[in-house]
């Protein structure tokens, strides 16, 4: 009768033992942190770095990239307005001339305050003086951080009689993480643009 009791008792203890055992596992389970994933991000193939030269009637010269299409904002348009659509990037490098008659003043402010509009957006707007002497091309580049719709500006002038202004855009929802990369990218063939950029001052007639 006594062995009989004793391995009842081992029988409870096995089972209420078992109990505390998964009772215990379950609350350490219910107490891990769960670390989400970081979001992923599509990878972006890039071609090849190869520029071509922009050469037509506008008072100006410079390089710019293979996969760069010229686009002007009227068919037959003679003002030297036009882009440079980066089709397979939904990005657009919009071009602007201006004849300098007295209102290089102006047209510098106005490139500032298109370029600070961003401010809202931005988390930060750096100033980069450009000075080529050899080639009388002075100017100021925009470079823009953060969420904008905007990631690079710049103006171009020789002081004198011309003035262009650029602004880089991407026709898509601005996500810094995800652009990085293309801005990085394009960043690169705007600055070859710059580097590369001449006046010609043979052009006696320009159209505004």
């Amino acid at each position: 009768m006594k062995l009989k009791e004793l391995l009842i008792q081992l029988q409870a203890i096995m089972f209420y033992g078992s109990w505390i055992i998964l009772t215990v596992l379950l609350v350490n389970g219910c107490g891990e942190t769960v670390v989400p994933k970081p979001r992923g991000h599509f990878r972006i193939d890039f071609p090849d770095k190869e520029y071509i030269r922009f050469d037509s009637t506008c008072p100006f010269i410079f390089d710019y990239p293979l996969y760069g299409k010229i686009e002007q904002n009227e068919p037959d348009d003679p003002s030297c307005w036009f882009n440079i659509c980066y089709n397979d990037y939904s990005g657009k490098l919009h071009l602007s001339y201006y004849q300098v008659t007295d209102n290089l003043e102006a047209l510098i402010e106005d490139a500032h305050k298109l370029a600070y509009k961003h401010t809202v957006k931005a988390d930060a707007i750096e100033e980069n003086q450009w000075i080529n002497n050899q080639e009388k091309v002075y100017g100021l580049v925009y470079n823009i951080k953060g969420n904008a719709a905007s990631s690079v500006q710049f103006y171009l002038t020789d002081s004198v009689r011309h003035y262009l202004r650029g602004a880089l855009y991407f026709n898509t929802q601005p996500d810094k993480d995800s652009l990085i990369p293309v801005i990085d990218f394009f960043r690169e063939d705007v600055k070859y643009m710059i580097e590369t950029f001449e006046w010609k001052y043979e052009i006696e007639t320009i159209h505004n």
